[in-house]
């Protein structure tokens, strides 16, 4: 990978420290990049998203859909109402977010269910689950007056209990990820080591090592979604990455689902384009203070690592685990499907000040920008539906007139 360097290194001196611990203290003073990964983004008192400083939103390093005002939630709600209609209505349907930021997406959708389908907002519990408590704690304040929200973590969702649909907005994108480089036409694995200070280095320095692969797993899973890296196409310094995380994540919630729909959204390609060949340096990416570059080991605990999102693998991983596909598009057309472009063409009769009027206009072009946020893939899988009602094509999957 060619690392980009920085004037500017803005690490967590604390988690770098007890990175350092943990590759000194492994049999051959090294980490696995999916470990490294982890550590910083999720370590428990440092790692990025459990840390106290603002990182999702317009004073943060991202924004995602939910941050650009309340259509995208709304639009989504009708889709939630839909597969409620499809499911007989129950009493006790649940929506499942995973990772739900500040909670804006949560307070969205609550509000408009309430205001325009109260008889879904009488019979749901919103479940949110959520691994950081400084995010937790910021949902908590937001959506303290709606009582249907809960907090769990995945213990303490029942198996098969589920009868709803479980949803995630840019998750699976931040999951650890291994990555790996052809060598001589052998996969080989990166690895992650540290040069400790001395005379000369101040700091804690994170490098890179090559090495044999830590699991077979990555070898399986590059066969199974039909990657044959000996190809000639592919040549010596290839590297990309595997998520196996992803697939344990996937396992997860089909447990937990009884009845219902999984919708994943999300920015990242089928695995013919994930591993196209042209892709040479793979597709991690950091994201800080709104740039991004391509280097993992600056700005440790303080930027957020990314990886694009194999749909071909959550697909293959769902049919497994009991998972039917019920469709895969580009956010664009689904949220036009829903509607969105009715909106767009409302704003000519709303009447609103030329400011709200201008910002509501981007946040809805944004949303939709092939080039950008409209680009991210949108998959929905079901369990559990009869075949009359695997049948209703559901609208934000239907081809816009």
């Amino acid at each position: 990978m060619k690392v980009q360097q920085s004037d500017i290194n803005d690490s967590n001196p604390e988690l770098c420290a007890l990175i350092c611990e943990i590759i000194v203290a492994s049999p051959q003073r090294r980490i696995t990049f999916a470990e490294y990964m982890n550590l910083a983004l999720y370590h428990p008192q440092h790692g990025y998203y459990n840390s106290d400083r603002q990182s999702i939103g317009k004073q943060g390093d991202f924004i995602t859909s939910s941050h650009w005002g309340a259509d995208f939630a709304e639009v989504l709600a009708d889709q939630f109402v839909e597969m409620w209609e499809i499911l007989d209505r129950p009493f006790n349907f649940a929506i499942v977010e995973m990772g739900a930021g500040r909670g804006n997406f949560a307070e969205n959708v609550l509000q408009y269910l309430q205001r325009q389908h109260p008889d879904l907002f009488k019979s749901l519990t919103y479940i949110i689950v959520e691994i950081s408590p400084i995010l937790q704690a910021e949902q908590r304040q937001i959506l303290s007056d709606i009582k249907c929200v809960k907090w769990c973590d995945w213990d303490e969702i029942v198996n098969n209990s589920i009868l709803g649909c479980f949803f995630s907005n840019e998750l699976v994108d931040a999951l650890p990820v291994h990555q790996f480089i052809l060598e001589e036409g052998q996969v080989r694995e990166i690895y992650v080591a540290a040069e400790t200070p001395n005379n000369e280095q101040k700091e804690i320095k994170f490098i890179e090592v090559i090495g044999e692969v830590s699991t077979p797993k990555i070898a399986e899973y590059l066969d199974w979604v039909g990657i044959d890296l000996s190809a000639s196409v592919y040549g010596d310094g290839y590297r990309s990455e595997v998520n196996l995380a992803a697939l344990d994540w996937m396992s997860t919630v089909a447990q937990k689902l009884q009845r219902g729909y999984l919708l994943t959204i999300d920015y990242g390609h089928p695995a013919h384009r994930y591993y196209n060949p042209r892709r040479r340096e793979g597709t991690l990416q950091c994201y800080y203070r709104h740039r991004y570059h391509s280097n993992p080991y600056i700005n440790v605990g303080r930027q957020d690592l990314t990886a694009h999102v194999d749909f071909t693998a959550l697909e293959k991983q769902g049919e497994l685990c009991g998972l039917d596909v019920v469709g895969f598009t580009q956010q664009a057309l689904f949220l036009m499907a829903l509607g969105l472009g009715d909106r767009i063409a409302a704003l000519s009769t709303t009447v609103l000040d030329v400011a709200t009027l201008l910002r509501r206009r981007e946040a809805l072009h944004r949303a939709i920008d092939p080039m950008g946020l409209g680009g991210f893939g949108v998959l929905v899988q079901c369990k559990g539906l009869r075949e009359e009602e695997k049948g209703r094509i559901l609208k934000g999957l239907m081809v816009p007139d």
